[in-house]
């Protein structure tokens, strides 16, 4: 048996351990989006606007595309929304200027968050070093918002690094749960109000301010859900949306696997332990609001 092979069948072992390790790193990763480091840096280029700073932070690496990529790339934002901002955004501040105020941000959120003594230590520098390992084996086809992250530097300081391959792993997955979205004949809106009602999505107050919905356009997300048997009268996931979800985080998974099979269970496994304690103090520091996450 070869060295892959055997990599792949240990990792397999355990069905949901890349889904597991990526949950951790994808916490990780989007502590910036919430953080006053990122709100600060952005204003210093011009952008203050919640959105605008939202859409320039994460479309940066693409270059200075218009609203009809961000749309596309991100699925579940209203394009009016996108519209409104982009791509005029890139007239205050160009896409390579985003990314050093972004990155900017980052460290100071992360010594912020974790402390000068978790950034500077060993552990640090040995989940970069993990994280890296599996990104090494993400693939670029169909996946844009990862091979244009794939196309930046790695930074040289481990914590940076750390979040760089976070946010590698993190747009990896993300580019191929929209094809298994796709696949579901889920749209962008039906995505969100399908995943909220497992109680593990965004808040509907939130995705109204963030996504640019409105409570009659997710009333009509949950009739359409309804009239295909996977809401009930009260919102509530019946049995075949239960299923749905299921079997889109089970195919997600399987797009997903070459970079945790790479890694190797062991890896993998300390990966999530190193990830953990991590997102742990950045969750005890305040990272996210505490009321992100729910149906309410």
């Amino acid at each position: 048996m070869t060295s892959s092979t055997t990599s792949s069948s240990a990792a397999s072992a355990h069905p949901r351990a890349g889904r597991r390790c990526h949950n951790v790193l994808n916490s990780l990763h989007s502590t910036h989006y919430f953080s006053p480091d990122v709100t600060r840096e952005l204003a210093g280029l011009g952008i203050t606007h919640p959105s605008a700073v939202n859409f320039a932070v994460r479309a940066a690496a693409l270059g200075p595309v218009g609203a009809g990529t961000v749309t596309a790339a991100f699925y579940n934002y209203k394009y009016e929304l996108v519209a409104a901002h982009v791509p005029a955004v890139w007239s205050a501040a160009a896409p390579k200027d985003v990314l050093a105020a972004r990155l900017r941000a980052v460290d100071a959120t992360l010594r912020r968050l974790l402390g000068e003594d978790a950034v500077a230590s060993p552990e640090m520098a040995e989940a970069a070093g993990l994280a890296l390992r599996a990104a090494e084996a993400c693939t670029r086809a169909a996946r844009p918002l990862y091979s244009a992250h794939a196309d930046l530097p790695v930074p040289e300081e481990p914590h940076l690094a750390y979040w760089h391959a976070a946010t590698l792993l993190r747009e990896h997955r993300g580019d191929g749960h929209l094809t298994v979205l796709l696949g579901a004949e889920l749209d962008g809106l039906e995505a969100l109000v399908s995943h909220t009602a497992t109680g593990k999505g965004i808040a509907p107050k939130w995705l109204f301010s963030t996504r640019g919905w409105n409570q009659e356009e997710w009333d009509a997300a949950e009739e359409r859900l309804r009239g295909r048997g996977l809401l009930d009268a009260e919102g509530e996931l019946t049995e075949a949306g239960v299923a749905l979800r299921r079997e889109i985080e089970e195919e997600t998974d399987r797009l997903d696997r070459a970079p945790y099979a790479h890694l190797g269970a062991a890896g993998v496994e300390r990966l999530t332990e190193l990830g953990t304690a991590f997102i742990g103090t950045a969750l005890r520091a305040g990272a996210f609001p505490a009321d992100l996450v729910g149906k309410g």
